[in-house]
């Protein structure tokens, strides 16, 4: 029987419960926002309205998918470009998809040695003590300083329960210039792969599966594949599907045979779906919490032929 306690039991419970890996990156961009969500917004200066409407449209959004989906993803860095109003607004964001019932992924790629490394991980997973309302269950994280900075963030996600997702082979064009340098015939991601298939190992739950996982991405299938072989302990965290190009062939290697240890992303193809064909001319704006929803369904049916 999962944990209710451990990041990757607690995760594969609810894939299983909704039946799909898909993951929504929440990632609202001020001009691509639906015109009655900036029409809607509202607050003393114009950072705080560009909030408001940062906060209705990813509150919007949960709500659209929390039927559909088990986990969302918010991209910590465009709310943080508004400053204190933008933070708040995120705080709200989660602590709404967490009350929907989500699994919530922040997307921040925090990164850093010792006590600041600490900070960075209490201040977003919370510690030992009861976790705010507003704490994330997983968080993205940078290993480029070396090994032991992951430590703290380790240590902070055994004592809360919750998980890591540590970046391996990312899915932009230029990753390879420095993931793919060798050395010893090794590359740099393999290295990183070996040591969060070390502490995923070390902190398995009872699915098998450890509390650190991987970021890596779809539009390298055949690397996605090699990586999930060497990483059997790792939950995968899989971007680059849909509007970067990646497609459900692309992502089936990430799977066990169980068709469960990733999670596959799609921000853009389900944010602004109002926008975009075949959506566009069924529901347009005033109904893009509809479209939004009708574009999350097509992935959860597109993405079932890669786990069947």
């Amino acid at each position: 029987m999962a944990s209710p306690h451990h990041y990757a039991d607690r995760l594969h419970a609810a894939i299983r419960a909704k039946g799909t890996p898909a993951l929504v990156g929440i990632d609202p961009r001020l001009k691509s926002l639906p015109a009655p969500v900036l029409d809607a917004a509202s607050g003393p200066t114009e950072l705080d309205r560009h909030a408001d409407a940062f906060e209705r449209f990813g509150k919007g959004l949960i709500d659209a998918v929390a039927d559909v989906v088990p986990a969302v993803k918010p991209q910590s860095a465009f709310f943080e470009e508004l400053g204190p109003p933008g933070v708040a607004a995120l705080s709200r964001v989660v602590a709404h998809a967490r009350a929907a019932g989500l699994i919530v992924i922040l997307d921040a790629k925090r990164g850093d040695i010792g006590s600041t490394a600490e900070a960075y991980a209490r201040g977003l997973l919370g510690g030992a003590e009861p976790p705010r309302p507003d704490m994330a269950d997983a968080l993205t994280v940078n290993p480029f300083l070396g090994a032991d900075t992951l430590e703290p963030f380790v240590q902070t996600a055994r004592e809360r329960g919750a998980g890591l997702y540590v970046l391996c082979k990312t899915s932009n064009p230029g990753s390879g210039a420095f993931q793919g340098v060798t050395q010893d015939g090794r590359s740099v991601t393999q290295r990183v792969a070996a040591e969060i298939e070390r502490l995923s190992r070390e902190t398995a739950g009872e699915g098998g599966y450890g509390l650190v996982g991987a970021v890596v991405g779809a539009t390298y299938p055949a690397e996605l594949g090699e990586l999930r072989a060497a990483m059997p302990s790792a939950p995968l965290l899989v971007p680059g599907y849909g509007s970067q190009g990646g497609t459900a062939a692309d992502v089936a290697g990430a799977f066990d045979g169980d068709g469960l240890g990733a999670l596959i992303n799609s921000s853009r193809a389900i944010n602004f779906a109002f926008a975009a064909e075949p959506y566009a001319a069924e529901f347009g704006p005033p109904r893009w919490q509809e479209a939004s929803a009708a574009a999350a369904r097509a992935m959860v049916n597109d993405l079932k032929a890669a786990t069947a």
